[in-house]
């Protein structure tokens, strides 16, 4: 990739935070250079901006990330401590940070990474993230990831919690408690090894997940990804799975639908290679500001959506929105 500059604009002082933002600037002598929560999580932000300069994302998307980069570069105490005394919700009121900034320095502060980051690079491994799990092994994160499109430990408890592993084939009772068990004491020990802060009880089921985008706007996305990998006028990427030559081949796309964000991609996982659709299923995460979650695109092969664009999973909604749709070309003929 070329190289872009990461100077970024100036961020106003709000007064009703109590955390200042000083006039400094990061160390210049990169032969004696300290560093620091701040500068680091700043560095992967710039990062995160740059790449979706390169990628074509959205002006005002891309801005935001460089001025949080800024903010943390001025703000003159570390935001582990502050995450580690009041959790993202302390996070969040700093200023040019917000909701989903936010969430991406709690990432890299427990983890020590940033998902959406590792896939703008094409080098996430999901895979060797959900192996690590106890009980789940090499063979069944191939098959969360692509049945159930899991990808962080988190998305795995969120499942192993809201009943999709329960009556995953092979997840018996004995597995999926050990799995619970597992992640639990994992994520619990993430978070009070970097951050010292407590962990939440064991088996407490995370927080409902937000509202859905509708299979109209997700086809809507899955179109426009289409159209323009068609067009050739598409950022390509070269992902580090399934690529030994390295060949930069995977066109990416940013874009936005009612206030949501979204990354689109065709799905580079074992079993698009192995059933040949590395060029129909394609992937799309979606963050609304609170959360982000992930959508796959694919032709049916089969029944009444047959040769149709369908949101997997999501199958009875796509049939609606298509007789919807005859409905009103009807009228309109």
């Amino acid at each position: 990739m070329k190289a872009i500059s990461t100077s970024g604009s100036s961020v106003g002082q709000d007064d009703s935070f109590p955390h200042k933002l000083t006039r400094t600037s990061a160390p210049r002598d990169r032969g004696h250079r300290t560093s620091s929560p701040n500068v680091d999580i700043a560095g992967r932000l710039d990062e995160v901006a740059n790449i979706f300069v390169e990628q074509g994302a959205n002006r005002f998307r891309i801005q935001a990330y460089r001025r949080a980069a800024n903010v943390l570069r001025r703000l003159s105490r570390s935001v582990a401590d502050i995450f580690a005394e009041q959790g993202i919700e302390g996070l969040e009121p700093i200023p040019g940070i917000g909701v989903t900034i936010a969430r991406s320095i709690r990432d890299i502060l427990l983890h020590g990474r940033l998902a959406m980051l590792d896939r703008l690079r094409g080098e996430s491994d999901p895979i060797a993230i959900l192996a690590s799990v106890p009980g789940i092994g090499k063979v069944y994160a191939w098959r969360l990831h692509d049945d159930l499109g899991i990808e962080t430990l988190e998305e795995l408890e969120l499942a192993a919690h809201d009943g999709r592993l329960e009556q995953y084939p092979g997840i018996g009772a004995k597995r999926l408690a050990g799995i619970r068990d597992s992640l639990a004491q994992r994520l619990g020990r993430i978070r009070r090894q970097r951050m010292q802060i407590p962990t939440t009880p064991a088996l407490a089921p995370p927080p409902s997940a937000p509202q859905k985008p509708s299979v109209s706007e997700l086809l809507d996305v899955d179109r426009e990804y289409r159209d323009k990998v068609a067009a050739d006028t598409l950022t390509k990427i070269a992902p580090r799975r399934f690529n030994p030559a390295g060949e930069a081949w995977l066109p990416i796309m940013h874009t936005a639908r009612n206030g949501r964000h979204y990354t689109a991609l065709f799905s580079n996982t074992a079993r698009a290679h192995e059933v040949g659709k590395t060029r129909d299923w394609v992937v799309l995460f979606c963050d609304d500001g609170n959360t982000e979650r992930r959508f796959t695109v694919i032709t049916s092969e089969f029944g009444p959506l047959q040769r149709r664009r369908t949101v997997a999973g999501r199958e009875a909604e796509c049939e609606k929105h298509y007789a919807r749709a005859r409905t009103q070309l009807g009228r309109s003929g």
